[in-house]
C-alpha cells in the first residue's frame, strides 16, 4: 500500500521516530493524515479492548470536527488498533453513570448522540474497518459510517439488553442499516451476529480474510474515491438522507431537480463534464502518494 499505517507499523519505535511513535502510542484517539486527503479516526485504546467512555467520546467529537474542517479531505477512515474494533461501553464508566443523576445521564448520552450524528453526518466519505469484536455502541459507529469492511471474523452484538439497557442512542442508524425485521430479533435477543450474517443485513459490505486485507480494502477505497469529484460525493451522501424513506411526491422530486440542476453549473460539474467530453482526466485526480502530514493526537 502506498503510506496507509498497518497495525504493525503505526506506532513504529524507531529511534527517529520514538517521540512522535510514544506520544502516538499513549493517545486513546488519534486523527492521522497518511496521504494528502485522507484520515485516520483512530481508537487506540487495545488494552481495554477499545472500549470508550465520556472522554473518548468527547474526543471522538473534537477529532471528527478537525477532519471537517480540512478544505481537501476526500475520505474519513474509522479503524482501531488491537485484536478488536470496539467492544463498546467501557465497564467502569457505565459504573460511575449509574451512581448519576438522571440530568448527568441525558446529558452523557446526548454526547454520544452528538458523535453518532456528526459521524453519520459526516460530509466526505467514510470506511470503518472492523476486526474482531464490534459491540453495543461498536455497532452504532460502524451503522454510521458509508461503507464497511469486516474480516471473516469479526462479530457483532447489540448486547445492552443482558445488562438491563437498551441500545437506544445508535438504534437510528442501526434499524437503518440492518432493517427493523433484524433490529427486532437482535435488539431483544442479543445474541452474536457473525461477519456473513452481517453482510447479508446490510451492516457490512465487504468480508475480508485478515488485518492486511483490510488495509488492502482500505488502498482500494481510496483509489476509486479518488477518481470521484470531492463535491459531487458530499453532495451525492446529502441527496441519500433527502429521497431515503421518503415518499416520491413534488417536494422529493422537485429537490432531485434542483440538485441535478445545481451541480451542473458548479465548477467541479463543470469541469468533470468537460473533461469527459475531451477524454482527459478531471483535475481532482491526483496521485494518493505524499508526505505524510503531522499526526495530531491527544
Amino acid at each position: 500500500m502506498n503510506n496507509i499505517p498497518t497495525q504493525s507499523t503505526l506506532f513504529d519505535n524507531t529511534e527517529e521516530n520514538s517521540s512522535s511513535a510514544n506520544s502516538d502510542f499513549n493517545a486513546k484517539v488519534i486523527l492521522h493524515y497518511p496521504n494528502p486527503g485522507i484520515a485516520e479516526l483512530i481508537l487506540n485504546n487495545a488494552d481495554k479492548y477499545n472500549a470508550f467512555d465520556d472522554h473518548i467520546i468527547s474526543l471522538m467529537i473534537e477529532k471528527l470536527a478537525q477532519a471537517e474542517a480540512q478544505a481537501d479531505l476526500k475520505l474519513l477512515i474509522l479503524r482501531s488498533t488491537g485484536k478488536h474494533f470496539s467492544s463498546g461501553a467501557d465497564l467502569n464508566w457505565m459504573k460511575r453513570m449509574a451512581n448519576n443523576s438522571h440530568q448527568e445521564n441525558l446529558d452523557d448520552a446526548n454526547q454520544l448522540a452528538k458523535l453518532m450524528q456528526n459521524l453519520n453526518n459526516f460530509s466526505k466519505p467514510t470506511l470503518a474497518l472492523v476486526q474482531g469484536a464490534a459491540y453495543g455502541g461498536a455497532v452504532g459507529l460502524a451503522a454510521c459510517c458509508d461503507i464497511v469492511v469486516a474480516t471473516r471474523t469479526a462479530r457483532f452484538c447489540l448486547s445492552e439488553v443482558k445488562i438491563g439497557l437498551v441500545p437506544a442512542v445508535i438504534s437510528p442508524y442501526v434499524i437503518r442499516a440492518i432493517g427493523e425485521r433484524q433490529a427486532r430479533r437482535y435488539f431483544l435477543s442479543a445474541e452474536i451476529i457473525n461477519a456473513e450474517q452481517a453482510q447479508s443485513f446490510g451492516l457490512v459490505h465487504d468480508l475480508v480474510d485478515d488485518q492486511n486485507q483490510l488495509d488492502q480494502a482500505a488502498e482500494h477505497f481510496i483509489q476509486q474515491l479518488s477518481q470521484n469529484s470531492p463535491q459531487a460525493m458530499t453532495v451525492a451522501k446529502k441527496l441519500i438522507f433527502a429521497v431515503s424513506h421518503k415518499p416520491i411526491d413534488t417536494e422529493v422530486i422537485s429537490y432531485t431537480s434542483q440538485c441535478i440542476s445545481d451541480i451542473r453549473v458548479s465548477d467541479e460539474g463543470q469541469e468533470g463534464l468537460n473533461a469527459f467530453l475531451n477524454k482527459r482526466q478531471a483535475s481532482w485526480i491526483q496521485p494518493t502518494t505524499g508526505k505524510d502530514k503531522e499526526t495530531d493526537d491527544v
